[in-house]
């Protein structure tokens, strides 16, 4: 979901000939692993979406606290972004990922051994803690060992891409096979990807280092978060769409069980991760299909995609049609990836190069804050309205807001591609 450097003030940097000498591994099999690892941790972060309808069956808890459990993982990508999503820039990658992939391990224990309601809330955002340090660090790191290895900059950030927002999209998918299958579906799926993770930490640790450890470490600091001086109306249109993208993308990891399950009367696991998984894979492709195409064409067929595509999930709810349903989805993250990918363009831009970071890192946290209050309202809502009635106002709502923020960001200087 992210392009190198997002999280934060990310410092490219190459391995110097000591490291290169130091290393276990040739640089190309390094990168594989990253790749590996970075699709892995992001599958983890997504495995519970098809599993919360069963939480809820089993424990009777109302839509509400499925939600909150939810914005859980969210709120803990927000504090771990906050707090140390710039520190692999000092500390070094392979540490910052590794101390990820060991905090999701923690996180799947939990999952496995602590599986009522606060165990469930901890559980998500202990992996959003993980999560929040690995994106950014990742995206670096394949950048950074792709460079060693000969690769281009534009192949090592489709990988990232791949890697995010694939990863993403396949953990529903992989959630919904194994609690199909699974004679215990609460327990199979952490296993996996607690033994997953685990054998992937070991393999990371032999994988080049890309930075430079300093003799003197700087004074720890929290990442700081500045909305830039210069541009800053072009910047809160990119806030909003960011808001808008994430507020979409939290809706159906959080909610889309329910949904399913009270408007088209699905409640198969297999299909309630198939949603989520055409949506995040659409968003990947398109994000990775339109790097060469105009930012205005990409802007224009973004919000075209996005508005198509929630009024056919709508439709989908009205007609209560599963196949309209799915295909709205895909629709909606083609346009709501390109979207994204130029929200992100737009904030670097309207920032100076010495604030670029500060800037990414504020749109970051607002594009989070749209996958904590959206999904809340609108579990709230469905103790009032009904399901078909919350999906046409979200997608109403949603419509809106890219409408505005695409076409606030249309009308602003852009580079030519993004």
């Amino acid at each position: 979901m992210t392009p190198e450097g997002e999280h934060g003030a990310v410092t490219t940097t190459t391995a110097s000939p000591a490291l290169a000498s130091a290393r276990r591994l040739p640089h190309h099999a390094g990168f594989w692993i990253i790749a590996v690892a970075f699709l892995t941790e992001m599958a983890f972060c997504a495995i519970p979406t098809p599993l919360y309808a069963i939480y809820q069956q089993r424990d009777g808890f109302p839509t509400i606290v499925l939600t909150v459990i939810f914005v859980a993982y969210a709120v803990g990508v927000m504090v771990s972004l906050y707090l140390a999503g710039h520190v692999s820039d000092w500390l070094g990658r392979r540490r910052v990922i590794l101390g990820s992939l060991l905090i999701n391990v923690l996180s799947a224990i939990l999952f496995l051994v602590w599986t009522d309601v606060t165990g469930l809330i901890i559980a998500r955002f202990v992996c959003g803690l993980g999560v929040g340090i690995l994106t950014a660090t990742a995206t670096a790191h394949l950048s950074e060992l792709g460079a060693a290895a000969g690769r281009s900059t534009a192949r090592s950030s489709l990988v990232s891409t791949f890697a995010n927002l694939g990863g993403i999209s396949l953990g529903p998918l992989v959630g919904g096979v194994v609690a199909t299958w699974a004679a215990r579906p609460l327990a199979t799926p952490y296993a996996i990807f607690a033994v997953l993770l685990t054998v992937e930490a070991v393999v990371v640790a032999f994988v080049p280092e890309t930075v430079e450890r300093r003799e003197e470490r700087p004074a720890y600091r929290p990442q700081r978060v500045a909305i830039p001086a210069a541009g800053r109306a072009a910047f809160w249109s990119a806030a909003a769409a960011a808001f808008g993208a994430f507020a979409v993308f939290g809706t159906f990891m959080g909610l889309s069980s329910t949904f399913l399950g009270r408007v088209l009367g699905v409640h198969s696991p297999l299909l309630v991760g198939v949603a989520p998984f055409i949506l995040f894979m659409a968003a990947a492709a398109a994000q990775m299909l339109t790097t060469k195409v105009p930012v205005r064409a990409q802007l224009i067929s973004a919000i075209a995609l996005a508005v198509l595509g929630l009024t056919t999930v709508a439709a989908g709810a009205v007609l209560t049609s599963l196949a309209l349903f799915l295909a709205g989805a895909g629709i909606t993250g083609a346009g709501i990836g390109i979207l994204f990918r130029n929200a992100l363009t737009t904030a670097a831009s309207a920032a100076v190069p010495e604030r670029r970071g500060e800037a990414l890192a504020a749109i970051f946290l607002i594009a989070y804050a749209g996958m904590t209050l959206p999904p809340l309202l609108a579990a709230g809502a469905l103790s009032v309205w009904s399901p078909v009635t919350v999906l046409i106002g979200l997608g109403a709502l949603a419509g809106a807001l890219v409408v505005v923020s695409g076409g606030r960001m249309l009308r602003r200087p852009t580079p030519a591609t993004a």
